[in-house]
């Protein structure tokens, strides 16, 4: 690497904000020797320009010898991310490569057949005449020998050994914060109908009834892989599959790969993983296998894939905590801090609190959330607002409350299949609609009108049911706890303002979260630390549903009929759940509620958002 070209590098005709003098920090920090750097850059810092300038400084192959590393790879685990990439004219340099699945075969009578499932992949033996232009194979032979590559984490992740994605000499990876976490998810193993084809033919033990639930588990995972080995034999010696065939044949091996790297990292005394397991329902349910260190998956797949690394993120709290989190020594590792150049006083935030959003004063405050809501749709009547509401069940019934008091005509909700078409349909629309949003706190760009105003509901700590999380919190790690919540948080308010003249307002509503902002204070970059200390009561508008934007005589009817208590929500939320097939943490959205209004289905355009952390 050469970090002297870092800044002749930068792709833009001009800098804006602080990116010049950041550029100069990280050819700093690379100048001293360091071979990774965290670059702490708020939203609309052009983290996406600053990542092309750093991978613009690797050594390049005229100047490498045969054995050296050159070129770069430029990695995210958003895809929505990876969209904005491939459509800024500025990074038409960067290559992108997605995996099969996005791509479809371009034989006769294939057209709509995924690559992953075309004729090469189906019949044995298959010499595909037109291998040379197949898109996937195209962009994949064009990614290999481009200066920079582009990918998710997940393919860069997943190709890791490979021989033409191979070793190179800067890694730029973007929205880091969570890579930890990502890794955790990634390296963790879901046994369940969905996920493993031969789940009927085999005996799921009840592990709470073993001496030792891990050792039980290697044992069944054992069984379970040769049990896959020998249904993947029998489908490979067919002389051709079905696409069905295809896909069983593929989910076989990579279940025994997945098993058998268990096994090995399980049975390796050296090894530094500690691995917990989940199963909450007894024997045949479901059983989920997680390492609790990804340190070592971290090596293999990530650390061992260059050079030098840049790892840029608004949320990276403590370099310390989060370097021991990915494995990497502190003492290696450099933090560049990018300076906030939106005014704060165009982001604000505001204390709306109305009591605890934990599970046991739910029920009381969720009420008082409710009627907030029909105020600030008052005080924002012509503009659009999104609600963070964290949990289906929170989201089911705040939707209840608001159609109840005849505000169903401006609001849009979504469940786990349609939320990709519900936001585009939501944002399309120049009306003042209120989107009732699970786990979209990052990977959003609602600049401009797209939305001025948005709720957080409730404080995102993770849940304490997760095993993981459970053994953390039983060995004190509560400062962690903290600082994944309020990185949450700290994306969910870059939402809405995107621009250093946009604006918009952040509404609290969980008091809960003014508790985080205390313990946490020593933590926070100093530009979001800044909008807490500013913080203030707002001036609403008095509880009016027709002010609102409700129907007339049926919003005044159900104002007057409304008890907004909390005996209401308890008793609602059997019946929801039990309306919309779903429990609490789950999909509780029917067919007939999935969107504002039925008709709007019809022209819909999905988006490829199926990228957000903790889904």
């Amino acid at each position: 690497m050469d970090p002297s070209r870092i800044i002749e590098s930068f792709p833009a005709p001009s800098f804006r904000g602080n990116q010049e003098q950041a550029l100069r920090d990280i050819r700093d920090a690379f100048d001293s020797g360091k071979d990774v750097v965290l670059v702490r850059a708020p939203t609309g810092s052009g983290k996406s320009l600053l990542a092309r300038s750093i991978a613009g400084a690797a050594r390049t192959v005229e100047e490498a010898s045969p054995a050296d590393a050159t070129d770069a790879y430029y990695t995210t685990p958003q895809v929505s991310q990876l969209d904005d990439v491939a459509e800024d004219d500025l990074l038409s340099d960067l290559k992108i490569i997605r995996g099969k699945s996005n791509y479809n075969c371009i034989l006769r009578g294939e057209e709509t057949t995924p690559v992953d499932r075309a004729p090469c992949v189906r019949e044995r033996g298959f010499d595909c005449t037109v291998r040379h232009r197949c898109p996937y194979f195209s962009d994949r032979a064009i990614a290999s020998n481009r200066q920079i590559a582009a990918m998710t984490l997940a393919y860069f992740m997943q190709t890791a050994g490979s021989d033409v994605f191979r070793k190179r000499d800067v890694v730029v990876i973007d929205e880091a914060h969570g890579l930890a976490e990502w890794a955790e998810m990634y390296a963790t193993i879901d046994l369940q109908p969905r996920t493993v084809p031969v789940w009927d033919d085999i005996g799921v033990p009840d592990l709470s009834e073993a001496d030792d639930p891990l050792e039980r588990v290697v044992r069944f995972a054992e069984t379970l892989a040769g049990v896959c080995s020998r249904v993947k034999d029998d489908l490979l010696a067919k002389p051709e599959l079905t696409p069905e065939e295809a896909a069983r044949r593929d989910r076989l091996q990579e279940l025994k790969g997945e098993l058998q790297w268990f096994i090995e990292d399980y049975r390796d005394p050296q090894s530094p993983t500690t691995w917990v397991v989940d199963q909450h329902d007894g024997a045949g349910s479901p059983i989920s296998i997680k390492p609790l260190d990804p340190a070592r998956y971290l090596r293999h797949t990530v650390w061992d894939r260059g050079n030098k690394f840049a790892l840029l993120s608004a949320t990276i709290l403590n370099k310390d905590a989060f370097c021991r989190s990915v494995g990497l020594d502190p003492k290696k590792v450099a933090l560049v801090d990018v300076g906030h150049t939106f005014p704060v006083e165009n982001r604000p935030l505001y204390d709306v609190t109305q009591g605890k959003m934990t599970y046991e004063h739910r029920d009381e405050t969720l009420p008082k959330i409710a009627k907030l809501v029909v105020r600030l749709m008052a005080k924002h009547r012509e503009e659009k607002g999104l609600i963070h509401c964290h949990s289906y069940a929170i989201q089911a019934e705040i939707r209840r409350r608001l159609a109840e008091l005849g505000l169903g005509n401006r609001i849009r909700g979504h469940d786990r299949e349609n939320r990709d078409a519900e936001l585009e349909t939501w944002k399309a629309t120049d009306d003042p609609e209120v989107f009732l949003s699970v786990k979209m706190e990052e990977a959003l760009d609602l600049k401009g009108d797209l939305c001025r105003w948005q709720v957080l509901c409730k404080a995102p700590y993770l849940n304490t049911n997760d095993s993981r999380v459970a053994r953390r919190l039983e060995d004190g790690q509560w400062s962690w706890y903290r600082r994944a919540a309020l990185s949450t948080v700290m994306q969910a308010c870059g939402r809405v303002v995107r621009a250093p003249d946009d604006y918009g307002d952040t509404y609290i509503a969980d008091s809960s979260l003014l508790q985080l902002f205390d313990k946490t204070r020593h933590e926070m970059p100093d530009w979001f630390a800044e909008q807490v200390n500013r913080m203030s009561k707002p001036t609403l508008p008095e509880f009016d549903p027709v002010a609102a934007g409700g129907r007339g005589s049926n919003a005044s009817r159900a104002q007057s009929n409304w008890s907004g208590d909390s005996t209401t929500t308890s008793q609602s939320r059997t019946s929801t759940q039990q309306s919309s097939g779903s429990s609490a943490g789950s999909s509780t959205s029917g067919s007939s509620e999935s969107s504002r209004s039925r008709k709007d289905d019809d022209g819909k355009k999905s988006h490829p958002l199926s990228d957000v952390w903790g889904e």
